[in-house]
């Protein structure tokens, strides 16, 4: 999702964007075909947030990804533990890029003996 140039990717990241979400620290952790014009979603964002979303389009018209909306945008964090996708999304919480990284000075440091 991060780098395809693949239109429904290119697509995605652009909608994800504008609902705010970080898209080298977000991740996707289920996206489905549901029917010939839809797919369901889940992502996590960057915040910890999780939602639920459908990504309609025509999925047997050629180049209609590029033109693909999200709709029925819920955020499902407070009981994402009870959705049928709870240990995908537990693993997403294990394995999302860190908002955050830590540089360790790895300098030698020396100790002085007192004579």
């Amino acid at each position: 999702m991060r780098a395809s140039k693949f239109g429904l990717w290119v697509r995605l990241r652009q909608l994800l964007t504008e609902r705010g979400l970080t898209i080298s620290t977000a991740v996707l952790v289920h996206l489905f075909p549901d029917g010939p014009e839809a797919e369901t979603g889940v992502v996590l964002s960057d915040g910890g947030r999780v939602h639920e979303f459908a990504l309609v389009y025509n999925r047997m018209k050629k180049g209609s990804d590029r033109h693909a909306v999200i709709e029925h945008w819920q955020d499902i964090t407070r009981h994402w533990q009870a959705h049928p996708l709870r240990s995908e999304i537990a693993d997403a919480f294990v394995w999302r890029p860190s908002v955050r990284r830590t540089y360790f000075d790895l300098t030698e440091e020396t100790t002085r003996v007192a004579d």
